[in-house]
């Protein structure tokens, strides 16, 4: 892991504040397992943001493209399973943090933003799921993409949770790069509806970006 990654884990969360250490990525060297490790097929970047779920039309992405950038924080990176356990081990649980507070796991040179090239022609699965269940859940989304649970190859871009406020259920989503290829949305679907034992009549909504 990065040496930042063990310097700076844990999520500063006040409101007073936007103080988190930043770091380029554009600017950080590659990133491999060490010796033993078990190697993920892809490399991931955790994202802190505390603005993100004010982006709900197509105009405030406009508007509020540079502002959103400028709130998202690079937490961590991991290549192998026991960089992404030394860094989750770190973290607050979600349901720690204060509204309107978001969490990214990205494939490494895909930024958590709908503008991003990895996301532009992409779409999302999002489920309301209630406080109490949304730390085991985004743990198991977390593992199933990182262990490519999926089944879709590189269609995944990523899993995002979203805490709300004053509502009783927060926001949990995976990314995929190509809405229209629908028979990767749905295996998508189904996998989540697997790993997370949903009912079936539990509300799933895909959504284009």
């Amino acid at each position: 892991m990065s040496k930042f990654d063990m310097s700076k884990p844990y999520i500063s969360d006040s409101d007073e504040s936007d103080a988190e250490t930043d770091f380029d990525i554009e600017q950080l060297g590659p990133l491999e397992p060490g010796p033993g490790e078990h190697k993920l097929q892809y490399n991931y970047c955790l994202w802190f943001a505390k603005k993100g779920c004010h982006r709900t039309s197509i105009t405030q992405v406009k508007a509020t493209e540079q502002e959103y950038g400028k709130s998202l924080h690079i937490v961590g990176r991991c290549a192998s399973v026991e960089q992404w356990w030394s860094l989750y081990c770190h973290l607050i649980k979600p349901t720690a943090l204060k509204p309107y507070r978001e969490l990214h796991l990205f494939k490494s040179g895909i930024k958590p933003m709908w503008e991003d090239p990895g996301n532009a022609k992409g779409g999302k699965w999002v489920i309301k799921l209630r406080k109490n269940k949304i730390d085991r859940a985004w743990e198991t989304v977390c593992m199933a993409m990182l262990g490519e649970q999926f089944l879709v190859g590189p269609e995944i871009c990523g899993v995002v949770l979203c805490t709300k406020f004053p509502f009783q259920e927060d926001l949990l989503s995976v990314w995929n790069r190509t809405a229209t290829d629908q028979a990767s949305t749905a295996r998508i679907r189904d996998t989540l509806r697997r790993i997370l034992n949903l009912p079936p009549n539990t509300p799933m909504e895909y959504k284009p970006h």
